[in-house]
């Protein structure tokens, strides 16, 4: 039993009951060192000074009255916050150490350096307080922590200054927010072997995604240097998501998101003067490069994994790559204190935007809101003596200096940062909408400027001019009722698709890869597998910026495709997610960067080159190569193997026949791997040879607007025609009756893809009524269409008896 009066505790000694004897930090580091070691979880040697050696430091010094008069003081009004902070912080410095806590100190620091094989041993000096890093308060940074230290004299110089820190204008403001009494809050000091990181790049991971409270994710950030850069919002980090349930598959790479961030600076040791850490701008092909290489990024989503079932709570972690060694380590664990304390069954709230004026900006969407409001440009927090309340704060950055200041704002706007920035892990407690890694907020947003920050949009968050209509709609996920037609989400936005997980979905019955292509790839296939057809230089210049990083332009597209799609395909894993193939029109694909020389001239493409006959035509046959290729990599290699493929617009059996041709020859052999090959029922035909296509295809999603506009002859765009075009039409709905009938005659699933279900009540009970497998329609419309299938459902039970 650890001796709870020892100025020095060795984390070998400690674990995560231990948070009164040397806080939630170090608590949690002798946790991992006792326990998950043996896991293959590395964290760094060290040990502690204990809150009796603290508290012994202020009755040596008889500091105690000192520290409540300055408090008392500044309660009455009498001085400033500051003054009193700097009155505390100037005792502490200047008091004397007891000589049993030096000692020992010095000894521990010792029998460390032994163990490294150093005589001075870099160490990292890292405050740990007694109130920290609890469930429902992460106190993140509200303590100083010193990189670097080298030798006796300067180690007991940290831990005093460490001292010192518990009380800077942002830790005593924190303790008054949150009524923590200020001298009931002791503080012990870790000192861990310093990884050489500067060499070697670290960052910050959670086992939760930090935006939706998704569980079944880890998120990376990733810099070069020492993580207080990630840590601070000082450098646009790279960031991973893996995905944790095919982790254990070590013939899997569940990466589902990797992007290379900014990362223009980084934080090293300094070669000489007085300060220990100093940053320095990146080279070219360090801002280029990936922090870490898929093996490195599993590694550490596994221990995330480990840690997390561990202590049996999301948690926030920070880690470190040694430079030298290569070798990965855990520097910090603590609980996650936003997304997991919010209940699994409380409602959605959604919002939405209309009447936008101008984009202004983009960024990190931290949060889901939407707020209007007035700019304040801060570049110094201790430049400002009274923030408006209700501002929208747009700052280069921020640290816990900056707390009181965020409290008071409606939305936060940062040039630089990731999504594990202090920018982002406070807005999040606060509850406040952020918008983190703009690049250039400071600079082209002015004070009192009105403005609209949306983070409704999905990953990425906007800035509008002037003040939008904003919509917030809360959704309530109690007391869902189950029915026995399978409702299915449509999603296009990967980007958003996360924040859907608590529905009760039966999986994504339409996800379109051509939204992907359009909104994160950008560029025209066949521009990438042919570039040298595409004349135009400014458009070879923006392909070359967009795929920098590839030897192989193809697997920009190829890799890009994949993780986007398997964000969609996590979201509700193992359940089926039905991926449509691209389905442009040739006016749309012209659109993409290099499209222009690949398209043809049409008319009405409508119905010209569209759906699967591009997908064997020599003009697009090399372009439909690489979805193919996208495909087998996100089913095979990232291991969505839940994932079904569409053919859409297919006209004829021939034409399936040729499709099915192509994709076997490009590894998507129906049958291989599980894999099933659904077609969209969108044409007459298709209801007509149902049973022709159903010997070719495992199932039919009905298109329900091109299937009323090829019955009824009427343009779906025309606003002319309007009035016309309807679902409702009784040569619509005996057709969907047909296919249903013909599919089902030979064991055939049959879905529907779009939104008249949710919109009209008669619908859904016709569509039930029908025999309609599943149905699927946007998020938003899921609860409504739910209620009307089961009211449907519950009238057909009624009608024929059934209990």
């Amino acid at each position: 039993m650890t001796d709870s009066t020892a100025p020095v505790v060795d984390f070998d000694s400690v674990s995560r009951h231990d948070v009164g004897l040397v806080g939630g930090k170090n608590a949690s580091l002798g946790e991992m060192i006792q326990n998950l070691t043996a896991a293959g979880v590395r964290v760094p040697p060290g040990f502690a000074t204990t809150a009796a050696a603290y508290r012994r430091f202020i009755e040596s010094n008889g500091l105690e009255s000192l520290i409540r008069g300055q408090l008392a003081a500044w309660s009455d009004s009498r001085i400033s916050l500051a003054e009193a902070g700097a009155a505390i912080r100037a005792a502490f410095m200047q008091a004397d150490w007891p000589a049993e806590s030096s000692e020992a100190v010095v000894r521990f620091y010792r029998a460390l350096g032994e163990r490294l094989g150093d005589v001075a041993p870099s160490v990292a000096v890292r405050s740990s307080a007694t109130a920290e890093d609890l469930p429902d308060a992460s106190f993140a940074g509200q303590q100083e922590t010193y990189l670097n230290v080298v030798g006796e004299a300067e180690l007991l110089l940290a831990c005093k200054r460490c001292y010192a820190s518990l009380f800077t204008d942002r830790a005593i403001s924190y303790r008054q927010a949150r009524a923590y009494d200020h001298l009931s809050v002791a503080l012990s000091v870790g000192v861990q072997q310093m990884v050489r990181s500067d060499r070697g790049g670290s960052g910050v991971m959670f086992s939760i995604d930090t935006e939706t409270g998704f569980d079944r994710v880890v998120l990376i950030n990733a810099a070069w240097g020492l993580g207080e850069t990630v840590v601070q919002g000082l450098v646009d980090p790279d960031e991973y998501v893996v995905f944790k349930p095919l982790l254990a598959d070590p013939e899997r790479v569940p990466i589902v998101e990797k992007t290379v961030g900014g990362k223009a600076i980084k934080m090293v040791y300094a070669a000489e003067g007085g300060k220990s850490t100093r940053t320095v701008a990146t080279s070219v092909a360090e801002r280029e490069r990936s922090v870490l290489d898929d093996s490195e990024i599993l590694q550490l989503a596994r221990w995330a994994c480990v840690i997390e079932q561990h202590y049996g709570v999301a948690m926030d972690m920070e880690w470190a790559r040694d430079g030298d060694s290569g070798a990965l380590y855990i520097v910090q664990a603590r609980p996650e204190t936003v997304q997991s304390q919010r209940r699994e069954d409380a409602a959605l709230k959604s919002y939405s935007v209309s009447d936008a004026g101008p984009m202004l900006l983009s960024g990190l969407a931290i949060g889901d809101a939407a707020v209007n409001g007035r700019v304040c440009i801060v570049l110094d927090p201790r430049s400002v003596e009274d923030f408006p309340q209700g501002a929208i704060l747009v700052a280069e950055n921020t640290d816990p200096d900056w707390v009181p200041i965020m409290r008071k704002a409606a939305a936060i706007v940062t040039d630089h940062g990731g999504r594990t920035s202090h920018a982002a892990i406070v807005s999040r407690e606060l509850g406040v909408p952020a918008l983190i890694g703009t690049g250039q907020a400071t600079r082209v947003l002015h004070d009192a400027q009105d403005i609209t920050v949306s983070c409704a949009e999905g990953d990425t968050g906007q800035v509008y001019e002037g003040h939008a209509e904003i919509f917030a709609e809360s959704i309530s996920l109690d007391h869902v009722p189950s029915t026995r037609t399978k409702l299915m989400l449509n999603l296009a936005n990967p980007a958003a698709a996360f924040r859907w997980w608590r529905l009760p979905a039966d999986g994504v019955g339409l996800a379109r890869m051509e939204f992907v292509i359009s909104n994160t790839i950008k560029v025209h296939p066949m521009a990438l597998a042919h570039p040298e057809r595409v004349s135009d230089p400014e458009v070879r210049a923006q392909i070359e910026q967009l795929t920098r990083g590839y030897a192989d332009r193809t697997d920009y597209f190829v890799e890009r495709l994949a993780s986007s799609l398997a964000r969609i395909a996590a979201f509700c894993h193992p359940k089926p997610v039905i991926v449509r193939l691209s389905d442009f029109k040739s006016n749309e694909y012209a659109n993409l960067l290099g499209g222009a020389g690949f398209e043809p001239h049409e008319e009405n493409p409508m119905l010209g080159l569209r759906g699967a006959s591009r997908y064997y035509s020599p003009r697009y046959r090399d372009g439909f190569a690489l979805e193919c290729r996208a495909l087998r990599r996100l089913r095979e290699v990232l291991g969505f193997d839940n994932v079904i493929v569409m053919v859409p617009f297919c006209r004829t059996v021939d034409e399936a026949d040729h499709v099915l041709t192509v994709m076997a020859e490009h590894g998507l052999k129906r049958g291989e791997r599980g894999l099933k090959i659904y077609v969209m029922c969108e044409i007459p035909a298709n209801v007509i040879l149902a049973e022709d296509f159903a010997a070719r295809f495992d199932g039919f999603s009905i298109g329900s607007n091109d299937l009323t506009q090829l019955t009824l002859g009427v343009d779906r765009d025309s606003d002319e025609l309007a009035p016309l075009f309807s679902e409702h039409n009784p040569a619509v709905k005996r057709l969907i009756e047909d296919v249903i009938g013909r599919a089902h005659s030979v064991d055939t699933p049959v879905g529907l893809c779009g939104e008249a279900p949710s919109s009209h009540p008669e619908f859904a009970r016709f569509l039930v009524d029908a025999g309609i497998d599943s149905i699927s329609v946007n998020p938003a419309s899921f609860l409504a269409v739910n209620r009307n299938v089961h009211l449907a459902e519950v009238a057909i039970d009624n009608a024929t008896g059934v209990r």
